[in-house]
């Protein structure tokens, strides 16, 4: 009915403005970032500025700075617009509606005015004859009304319900049909922007400049630019493109970040087994799209000694990338936008191959420098990804690559491509000298020129550059050469990731397609097929050899819903054949990337593949569904979860996911609250006492000592091969005062 109702009256505007063309309201003061929208136009392409004049079905829109006052001619009443906030006026002989899309404003409604006056949300109805209130207005779908003065009615669109405020109450109104009136204390009132409304209505109307807005004799020469350059709405799809991450706790839109952070970390962590101290200086800058995060920090053992691997810039120039936390210009939205540093969710196109991968899995024991960047123009879109450039240089490191081509705004009818490979997964192996020779088969880890020691005496086995008379392979123990211990035989020259590889590569495509999409409701269609090429590694025969194997996936069809920008649903019917699972490249993907074991006195090492399709289970042909769910729940907490069911004719593989996140603003003393739960293509994903390889869990969880001050508990937690075919678990934990400044 709204829908109905609003068309009418759009129908009435166009007819009167013929008639008619007298502005119905003024702009008395703006500040900022603060646009207006023509009647009948499709973009904000109109800088407001005190004295403009406001047709009947124009379209206002705060940024993310400034502020507006609007006055109404005929009564004098005032609204004050606070940032982020977008409507539109719509006039009728009877009501005057303010369509508010979202965002906070304040009303100050002549009480002798012979309409109603009416605030319309996506979900509410607030319905006034002349009163003092105020409205927030969220985009998940929850609206607030303060009442100062007078009465109103508040009527919620979902259930129908409708009550009365009265001065000093508020009501709450949300996408799921709840309407509920309260008390407000003074804290609970949005701040109003700084403007003296006694001072704006003793200024004279300048009837003379009134018609000056309406002519725009100069927007009307510029407005058609952007209809001609339309790239910002040719690209906002794009989450279509790159859904909402559904199945992890989700990322909601930013806010606006403030210019400076200081985070201080004060706990413990474990490094390369050994349990320290840490003082670490984390200090953001937002500047427009700038932003710039560093991780300045000390390790202290209990001896008091500094640990001297993060500094050592005279032997280790590189180290000083380590201080980078993240550089980041521009959203995936603009024209380019660009992330160095840490990733800590990525996902390309619909997920099927990689699907919210983090390389900070491992840190601080494993600090790593990814890129993630991106191009839009016009129709068309691009990402790169790569998750380390350090393991770029060693020959490894994992990269991804998505393209995207829209027909056209008509026909918004998406087609993607995604390329993902992992170069080497074998460069996944820990070594700390980068000589080539992982730490597990160096005998000397922290020595770039030596890795072997045949009879483990601490003194090396002779190699290139080392005199014959001072190499080491002693039966007797005495250290001493003797001429009868040349027969004695040197250790196999010791496994090196320059002559060994091992990668995997997979490739997608994707098509999807809006159905429809308005205030309530949006559902979009789309389909994916996915392939995973793993080719030969090594040597037939050898502890280090692998077949090659294949497989594919297919997503047909694939739905995803929004209800009222609250509810988020999606589900998939899965097709998989051969040697393939969705998802290979998960969030956990560095740590199962390459696992070495023993067995009967040998090192073996395995890649994620040959140890996820060890179990034939695995390998067989399945199909089954896949389907993910997240809510706000009134603004208090965001839940998220997914779960996959695959079957064959004998067996079962499954995958879940489960993740909360609390909005601390809620909540007294708690300044972060967050938990998730993860374990994928596992044959019974709900045995929580037995964990897999799969399984990884979390938790951050912050306490306010006091204003800007918290201490943050971070607990990771995953599993890995303990080289006997045992899992062990390799559990993280951080203590740290963080400072908001």
């Amino acid at each position: 009915m709204k829908r109905f109702y609003t068309f009418i009256l759009i129908i009435f505007i166009s007819l009167n403005s013929l008639a008619n063309a007298e502005a119905i309201a003024r702009i008395m003061k703006s500040n900022g970032d603060v646009m207006l929208k023509r009647l009948g136009k499709s973009s904000f392409s109109t800088q407001a500025k005190p004295g403009h004049g406001i047709n009947n079905g124009d379209a206002i829109r705060v940024g993310e700075t400034g502020f507006a006052v609007v006055i109404f001619i005929d009564d004098r009443s005032v609204i004050k617009i606070r940032e982020n906030t977008e409507f539109q006026f719509i006039d009728s002989p009877s009501t005057r509606t303010i369509d508010l899309e979202q965002g906070i404003i304040f009303n100050k409604i002549s009480k002798q005015r012979d309409k109603t006056f009416r605030v319309e949300t996506p979900v509410s109805v607030a319905s006034v004859k002349g009163t003092d209130f105020a409205v927030v207005s969220d985009p998940l779908g929850i609206d607030q009304f303060f009442c100062q003065e007078g009465n109103f009615d508040v009527y919620n669109l979902v259930s129908g319900q409708t009550i009365n405020v009265q001065p000093g109450q508020q009501a709450i109104s949300n996408a799921l049909g709840t309407l509920v009136k309260q008390p407000f204390s003074p804290e609970d009132y949005p701040e109003e922007p700084d403007v003296d409304v006694e001072d704006i209505e003793e200024q004279p109307e300048p009837e003379e400049t009134e018609p000056e807005p309406e002519e725009q004799p100069e927007p009307e020469e510029t407005e058609p630019e952007p209809e001609e350059q339309p790239e910002p709405e040719e690209t906002e799809p794009e989450p279509e493109e790159q859904p909402e991450s559904t199945e992890e706790a989700p990322e909601s839109t930013p806010e606006a970040e403030k210019p400076f952070n200081m985070g201080l970390g004060i706990g413990s962590v474990t490094i390369d087994g050994m349990l320290y101290n840490q003082l670490a200086l984390r200090p953001e800058f937002n500047i427009g799209k700038l932003g710039i995060g560093l991780d300045l920090v000390v390790y202290i053992d209990n001896e008091g000694n500094v640990r001297p691997n993060e500094w050592d810039m005279k032997n280790d120039p590189s180290v000083i990338m380590d201080k980078i936390l993240y550089l980041r210009w521009g959203q995936k939205e603009d024209p380019f936008w660009i992330k160095f540093g840490s990733l800590d969710n990525v996902t390309l196109g619909y997920g099927g191959l990689l699907m919210g991968y983090s390389n900070m899995m491992e840190f601080p024991s494993v600090r790593q420098l990814g890129i993630n960047t991106g191009v839009n123009f016009g129709n068309f879109g691009t990402e790169l990804f790569m998750s380390n450039l350090k393991d770029f240089s060693r020959g490894g490191t994992l990269l991804g690559l998505r393209g995207t081509y829209k027909v056209s705004k008509a026909f918004p009818l998406t087609i993607g491509a995604n390329f993902v490979t992992d170069v080497n997964q074998f460069s996944g192996l820990k070594d700390k000298d980068e000589d080539s020779y992982p730490d597990i088969f160096d005998d000397f880890p922290d020595d770039k020129s030596l890795w072997n020691d045949t009879d483990g005496d601490g003194i090396p086995d002779p190699h290139a550059g080392v005199d014959s008379t001072t190499w080491d392979i002693d039966a007797n123990g005495n250290n001493i050469f003797d001429a009868n211990e040349l027969d004695l035989g040197l250790k196999g020259t010791p496994f090196s990731i320059e002559n060994n590889t091992a990668s995997v590569t997979g490739y997608g495509f994707d098509i999807g397609y809006p159905v429809f999409s308005n205030k309530m409701i949006s559902l979009s269609v789309y389909a994916e097929f996915n392939f995973l090429n793993i080719p030969e590694a090594g040597e037939e025969g050898t502890e280090f050899y692998r077949e090659a194997k294949s497989g594919s996936g297919f997503s047909v069809p694939g739905v995803r819903m929004s209800l009222f920008k609250f509810l988020n649903v999606s589900f998939e019917y899965r097709i998989k054949s051969g040697y393939y699972v969705p998802q290979f490249f998960d969030q956990s993907y560095d740590i199962t990337r390459v696992t070495p074991i023993y067995i009967d006195d040998q090192t073996h090492i395995l890649t994620k593949d040959m140890m996820l399709f060890a179990d034939s289970t695995m390998n067989e042909d399945l199909n089954g569904y896949f389907g993910s769910i997240s809510a706000d729940l009134f603004g208090f907490a965001r839940i998220s979860g997914s779960f996959a069911n695959m079957t064959s004719e004998s067996n079962t593989v499954q995958s879940f996911m489960a993740a909360l996140n609390l909005n601390a603003d809620k909540i007294p003393k708690l300044s972060v609250a967050t938990a998730y739960y993860q374990r994928n293509n596992d044959l019974n994903p709900f045995d929580f006492a037995n964990p897999s390889l799969n399984t990884v869990l979390g938790y951050r969880l912050g306490y306010a000592v006091s204003k800007g001050v918290s201490v943050i508990w971070d607990y990771r937690q995953f599993y890995r091969d303990d080289g006997t075919g045992e899992l062990e678990p390799i559990k993280q934990t951080t203590i740290e005062t963080a400072f908001d400044f």
